[in-house]
This record gives structure tokens, sequence and C-alpha cells, in this order.
């Protein structure tokens, strides 16, 4: 998906990316290798007719009259194409000088890339001044002694070079005459963000296209007399760049979008957005750009392929806008100080038919004695307000974001129903009305826990080969078999359970769908001590248990459909500032005194479990869009469980020292034995509800369209 969400914003990017593609960046590059001095005139002059650089302006100013974000979705959808040339350059010099405190040098500067005259940038490096945009340069945007002003091309001496990047030039500055310009009143962190924010626009569009090309290749190359892309090991190549691509362009967005905000801590909430993106977009696009080379394979090592001229792009922004490490400092040092990214979703007044009942339905439940605020949730449906009455309010999106923000205000946290979630949609959509009457609102209420029978030593995540037998008697079913993997099952009251019912037929087809009273006869339940030592786990042994048929839900041998659907109207969740709790734990050890390399680690996992979240937003706008499910939901999953396993490995790593004489049973009374006990089990969240490796598989095929 791309950085655009609305209908607008999809509509301009797809109407840039036809004319961006007519552009004939790539064929410029091309013939202008070994060229230092080409200066892309014809693509510069398409770039001002579109009224590319300036679509961020006030119309006051000779802009567009639009957004940051209007911008960066132009610049993602040019990149996605290669337009060649000036256009990053003078886009940031715009963005500087619509933000930059009124004077001469704005407005001459302005007037001038209304006027299509090239303004580009100069970035301040260790040994000397790159001039962006070089040969075709007019007028510059230089930091001197005296802070930034802008030249016009005559003040200053410059070698051009052709640069990594044969899609644009670049040069040296020799010398500058800063006598020769006008002071503009910006600061460094200023030209540093916009400049941020607009190339990271850029590299979602190199990642953008790079897995399009790698997906589109896999989809059709054979080599064994098959499609390469239904190798697992190529389908999960395609698959992580997916998650990159992702991550990238929510970083993107959110930069790009917090540079339109306002309000007091707007400017620092912008600023840990672009250091957000910093130590994630360019990093990113770099990695998604090889490892479309590598898909390609030797096609895609050749001059001839266009790959390479994305990778460049892609490395070139990097060292051009990126520095990682230091953003990923900046961000480990905002994050002690207690920051957070917040961001809030615009429900544009779509709320205020539904707010105002909400609202007092909220107040009613936070004036209750605490014991009774649950079944006041069940009563009013806000529970579970995306199912259907009476267990729910048939919520759509906005009426969800809504009841979410008015229990967070009243301070109100909804129950976690654990594996009644998944059970209870099963009942709703497929079960009877005497089943829904029985099962529903007692487990809402927590009368009823549950646990799920799926999983067995032979069969994880293939559901389909399981060999638990379901025998049909008079008045019901003898399951025997046996189950393993199964959370609280010492504890529940009754179990979702699979069983095949049909040994005849195709293995999908023969298996149906059982609700189980966990104290029935022939039920024995085994406890499995897990990698901390613990037993959350069991092994569940049915022998000869009998199932009446008013539990069995829908029909024999629809139980392989019913594992696989969730209600059609999907729970949407209100965007949250947390981070995840490892990687808050990572951020109190930063406040006690890390070195810098460490700080950086905390700081990159900050950026992490930020993309998380942002991911989450994102899915959140869309189903507020009215748009079905994006590619977000699913990245969330595999990035979510890289973030939580990845920073409590980085708790632990911080103390390692401590770490051959810890007694982890000892976790409640010590600090450092409850994070080495969430590292070691943290490890089952990549197996846990489908593996990663099946996951990639499933989004390989589902999301990408990849062959099986």
């Amino acid at each position: 998906m791309s950085i655009g969400i609305s209908e607008e914003h999809t509509e301009l990017a797809a109407s840039l990316r036809g004319w961006a593609a007519d552009a004939g960046g790539l064929a410029a590059a091309r013939a202008a290798e070994g060229d230092p001095g080409a200066r892309f005139d014809d693509a510069w002059k398409a770039s001002v007719e579109m009224g590319l650089v300036t679509i961020a302006v006030p119309e006051s100013q000779g802009g567009g009259g639009g957004t940051m974000l209007d911008l960066a979705v132009a610049l993602e959808a040019c990149a996605e194409e290669l337009v060649a040339g000036p256009l990053l350059g003078p886009a940031v010099v715009a963005g500087v000088l619509a933000r930059a405190g009124a004077g001469p040098a704005v407005e001459a500067g302005l007037a001038a890339l209304a006027g299509g005259s090239v303004v580009s940038l100069a970035l301040p490096t260790a040994s000397s001044d790159v001039l962006l945009d070089a040969p075709s340069v007019e007028h510059a945007l230089v930091r001197g002694g005296s802070g930034w002003a802008l030249l016009p091309a005559s003040a200053l001496r410059f070698e051009a070079a052709t640069g990594l990047d044969l899609s644009r030039r670049a040069g040296s500055v020799v010398s500058c005459e800063e006598s020769a310009g006008e002071r503009v009143d910006v600061d460094d962190a200023l030209v540093r963000r916009v400049a941020v924010t607009l190339a990271a626009a850029e590299a979602s569009g190199i990642a953008r296209w790079c897995l399009r090309t790698a997906v589109a290749y896999a989809g059709v190359r054979e080599q064994f007399g098959r499609k390469i892309g239904s190798f697992q090991a190529v389908k999960h190549l395609c698959a992580e760049m997916l998650e990159t691509a992702e991550a990238v362009t929510a970083a993107a967005w959110d930069a790009a979008a917090a540079a339109d905000a306002t309000g007091p801590d707007a400017e620092a909430q912008w600023a840990f957005a672009c250091d957000v993106a910093e130590a994630t977009c360019f990093d990113g696009a770099v990695e998604v750009a090889k490892t479309c080379i590598q898909v390609l394979g030797g096609i895609g090592f050749t001059f001839e392929h266009d790959a390479h001229l994305y990778l460049r792009r892609a490395l070139s922004l990097r060292a051009a806008h990126a520095r990682p490490e230091a953003a990923a400092e900046r961000l480990a040092a905002q994050a002690v100080e207690g920051r957070r990214r917040r961001v809030e979703v615009d429900l544009e007044g779509r709320d205020e038919a539904v707010r105002p009942g909400l609202r007092a339905d909220v107040e009613s439940v936070a004036a209750l004695p605490t014991a009774e605020r649950r079944a006041a949730l069940v009563d009013t449906g806000l529970l579970m307000p995306h199912w259907p009455a009476p267990y729910g309010r048939d919520a759509d999106a906005v009426t969800q974001v809504v009841i979410d923000e008015e229990l967070a205000r009243a301070g109100i946290e909804r129950p976690d129903i654990v594996i009644a979630a998944w059970a209870l949609p099963t009942i709703l959509q497929h079960g009877t009305e005497a089943q829904r009457e029985r099962f529903v609102r007692p487990s809402l209420l927590g009368e009823l826990v549950w646990c799920q029978l799926f999983s067995e030593p032979g069969s994880g995540s293939d559901l389909a080969s399981l060999r638990t037998k379901a025998v049909r008697v008079e008045g019901g079913w003898r399951l025997t078999g046996q189950k393993v993997w199964t959370s609280v099952a010492d504890q529940a009251d009754w179990a979702i359970c699979l069983a095949r019912t049909d040994a005849d037929v195709p293995q999908h087809k023969g298996i149906t769908y059982f609700l189980v009273d966990m104290r029935s006869e022939g039920i024995d339940v085994r406890p499995l001590r897990e990698i901390t030592g613990e037993a959350l786990f069991n092994e569940v042994f049915l022998d000869d248990v009998f199932v009446p048929d008013d539990c069995v839900v829908a029909e024999p041998g629809d139980g392989w459909r019913l594992a696989r659907t969730t209600l059609a109207n999907e729970r949407v969740a209100m965007a949250t500032t947390r981070l995840s709790a490892a990687t808050e734990r990572a951020v109190e050890l930063a406040a006690e005194g890390l070195d810098p390399a460490q700080r950086v680690a905390v700081g990159r996992a900050v950026a992490l479990s930020t993309v998380c979240t942002l991911l989450g937003v994102r899915s959140t706008l869309r189903s507020l869009a009215g748009q079905g499910p994006g590619a977000e939901s699913s990245v969330a999953k595999l990035l979510g469980v890289r973030n939580r396993q990845d920073a409590a490995e980085l708790v632990v790593t911080l103390q390692q020292e401590r770490l051959l004489l810890v007694d982890t049973t000892a976790r409640g009374e010590d600090r450092f034995a409850a994070d080495v006990w969430e590292m070691l089990n943290t490890r089952c969240l990549s197996i846990a509800g489908g593996t990663t490796q099946i996951l990639r598989n499933i989004a390989g095929e589902r999301i990408l369209g990849l062959p099986r």
C-alpha cells in the first residue's frame, strides 16, 4: 500500500504514476550516463508544468496550497517511476521556505520556484558542501557561517559529478560568496526535518517499485518446471520485502502527516516522527532494492535491467539524508524524556452524531463500582461493539473508534476474553440460536473460560492433517485423540475442538467443529513445561469423549471453513501511543545510563515499536475510509512479533553481565529474572497462532498473489 490512504490521495498517486511513467526517467538516466553536466531539462520543465515542487506552498506565496502529505504522495509516485533530474532538492527548498520567517529571500526563492527556476539545496558535510542538482541550479539554499542563506548560482563555484544515482546530479562546492545572498530565518533542525520527510517519501516509492518488480518476476519466471514464486525461499524473500516496504511507507506517511499537524507539541511530534523515518526508511529502501536484485537473479545483476538504478537511488538517498544511528540515539533520548508518537485519528466530524450518546453510556458504566462494570459493558454492547446485537452494537468503524476514545477518556479497560474471542464469533456467525443463548453472554461476563483444541503433535499449522477422530453414536459423537499446546486447558470450562468425522473425503473436507465440555469424562489434561520452566501450555488427551449433537457448530464437515472465518465486521482499534512492554523496559534502562551503542539499539527498538503502532493506525484509517483491510494488518503481526522478541532480548543484553547468576524462578522478586523470563517466553510468539514462516507463505500468496 502506498503512502496515500484517502480517495483523493489514491487518485493523485495513480495519476502521477501514469504521468511519471511517460516522463521517461529511466531512459533519460541511461542516456546521460557518464555526463556530469546532465541537466535533465525536459523532466524539470514537465515537473514545473505539473506544479509538483510547490504543491505544499501556500497559494498566497505562489504555490498549490496543499499539504506536506500531498507532496509526499506525489514524490513517492514520481520515485516509483524514477523521475529524473531536479525534484527532491527544489521540493525540500520549497518546504523550508514555506515554513521560514518572512523576508526578501523567502519571497524571491518561492517566486523563482513558481516561475520554473531550479532552486536547490547544498548539504553540509564534513569535507565540503554537496550541491544537489548542481548543473541545473540557478539559486541554492546554503548554510554559511552566519546561518542559512539563499544565493544565486553565480556566487557558488562547484565541481559537478555523475554520482552513484544516474538519474540525478550533484556537485562539490569549492567556494561560496555568502555576501551575495540573503539570509533565510531557519535553523538546521527545520531543514533536516523537511529533507528527511520528503526523502523518506521517495524511499517509499523506491521500495514499492522494487517489491512490485520482484513479485511480478517471481510470478512468471520458471525453474525446474515451476514458477519460482511457489518456492518457499523466494516467497519468503518477497514477504520480507513486503514487511520492510510497509514499514518504510508507514514511517514516511507519518513524517509527512506530522509536518502538517498543529498544536503546542506539534514540532516535537514532527521531530520524533522524522527520527523514526530516518531510522527506518532509508536502510529499509536499500534492503528492499538489494532483495529485489536477489529475486531477479542474474538478470537483476545486469546493467540492462532497471533494478540497479533503483538501488543507486536508494543508496544515494541514504547517503544524502540519513544518519540512522544518530536518529536512533535521538529517539532513545526522547523516549527517556517521556515522549511517544501521538497519532490522532481525524474523524472529520463523522463522530458528532454518535459521540454524545456513547459518552453518556460510558459515563454510566464509569459511575458503577469496579466489580459491576464488566456486566454493564456487556449489557450496553460496549465490550465487543463490532459484534451484532444484542451482544454488541453492530458498530461501524467510526463508532468503534469513538467508543475506544470514550473508554480511554473514562479510564475503563475492557477485560480480555482471550480464546472466547475466537470461539464466540464462530458461534455467532454459524451456531444455532440455542448455542448463542447458552454460550455468548456467560462467556462475555467471564463465567465461562475457553481453550482451543486445534493443534496436535503431528499437525500444528497444518490443521488439515489432524488425526483426532469423531465417531457417530446415538445422540452425538465420540472423540478420541491428542491435542497439544493448549493454553489454560486446566482452567477452561469449554473448548473449541476440531476433529475428523470423515476419512473418505479430502483432508480439509472431513473436519467438524465441536464445542467440548472440558469436564467431560475421558478428558485428561497434562501440563507441559515450557522453556521458561513454567507450565502455561497443556497436552489434552481425549479418550472416547462424548459430545452431543447440540454441541456441533454448523454441519459435520464444515470445520475447516469455520476455523478460517471471522465476523465480516472486523474489530477496528483506536490508535495507541504505547510502545511494546519490552521496549518500554529498554527505555527504563536507557534512563539509568548506557553507552552510545546501547542507546542506538534502544532507539532502534523505539522506532520499530512505533512503526508497529503506525501500521495499526493506517489500518484503522483504511477502515474509516470504507476500504478493505490492507497489507498493514498482516505485516503488523510479523513485525510485532519481531519487535517483542528483539526488544525482550535487548533488555537482557543490556544487563547481560548478570545473566550467568540469575535465578529465573525468582521473577516475582527480581526484576532481572522477570526480564529473562520475558525473553524466553517471547520465543513462542513466532510459533503460536501460525509460525512466522507459515504467515509469510500466506502473505506471499494472499497479499502478493504468488503461486501456491
